[in-house]
């Protein structure tokens, strides 16, 4: 497949990804994913564990699916992890994205999560530079304009010492 003719193989991805007016994301209705929003607004990055067998979820659970536990707890986690797959985003999901393609969408490892996957976008890395098992680290995305405010966690290549 060609790249179009306005995009390079090593174009860097480096936008917001919801543009103002989209519609947002927010909590579920039943307050499930609560903590993981409130985190985020702060920060953090916080994912589920149980309480039972210690397992880390994502996403959020009532239950347990290791061990059936309904006792289940949020924790904050290193913002730290690894590329396990991506894709590059070529047709947008909502009109409003159309200029923001291509995107790249990465599955994140999360090592001191017990290698629980999370889906967010890539920022700010040449397309054609991205590598399995590179190591990332979260962005917190603020947007305080939105009613009510949220934070998207997206992900970049970590700075190595």
């Amino acid at each position: 497949m060609s790249l179009p003719q306005h995009v390079t193989p090593s174009q860097v991805t480096d936008v917001a990804y919801l543009p103002p007016g989209l519609a947002q994301p927010s909590p579920a209705g039943d307050g499930l994913d609560a903590p993981y929003w409130g985190a985020a607004l702060q920060n953090k990055l916080m994912v589920q564990q149980c309480n039972g067998c210690d397992r880390f979820l994502w996403g959020p659970e009532w239950v347990c699916h290791a061990c059936h536990c309904f006792d289940l707890r949020w924790t904050e986690v290193e913002p730290r992890g690894r590329i396990y797959s991506w894709e590059r985003v070529w047709h947008p999901v909502h009109p409003a994205l159309t200029n923001g393609c291509p995107y790249v969408v990465v599955l994140v490892e999360l090592p001191q999560a017990g290698d629980v996957r999370m889906v967010g976008n890539l920022l700010g890395e040449p397309i054609d530079r991205i590598e399995i098992g590179a190591e990332v680290e979260a962005v917190f995305e603020h947007h305080t304009d939105a009613d009510p405010p949220f934070t998207l966690v997206q992900w970049r290549r970590a700075e190595t010492d």
